[in-house]
């Protein structure tokens, strides 16, 4: 059996449980949702519902191995702006602290490039 297979494999199937029980969430979850409509973001509601159908959506493709590397490319943008629109401030705080605040969102950027670099092979 081919390790490498298999990893990308676990890879993806981690990458789309996070993505799509994250586009649920912000369906379900009201205290969820008011967090992401008090970002600041032009239009929030409109922009929810367009996160949430791009994660379950994208989520869907990388689990079902179709198109991944168009369906990583929204994904990498919505993780670099949490990063930046949640995370960036907890930096005057000190870097170990933001670095702490923010591994989930840079280990998920790092396995969604991955994810994009294999899919191009």
């Amino acid at each position: 059996m081919n390790t490498s297979f298999s990893t990308i494999k676990l890879i993806r199937y981690a990458v789309a449980y996070v993505f799509i029980t994250s586009g649920f969430m912000k369906l379900i979850s009201t205290e969820l949702a008011n967090v992401f409509l008090n970002l600041g973001l032009p239009y929030p509601h409109i922009m929810l519902y367009v996160v949430v159908l791009l994660e379950i959506v994208c989520g869907m493709f990388i689990l079902l191995n179709k198109a991944v590397n168009t369906a990583v490319i929204p994904l990498i943008a919505i993780m670099m702006a949490a990063l930046l629109l949640t995370k960036l401030s907890s930096l005057h705080t000190g870097f170990l602290q933001f670095a702490f605040n923010a591994r989930l969102d840079i280990v998920m950027i790092i396995l969604l490039v991955i994810l994009y670099n294999r899919s191009l092979k």
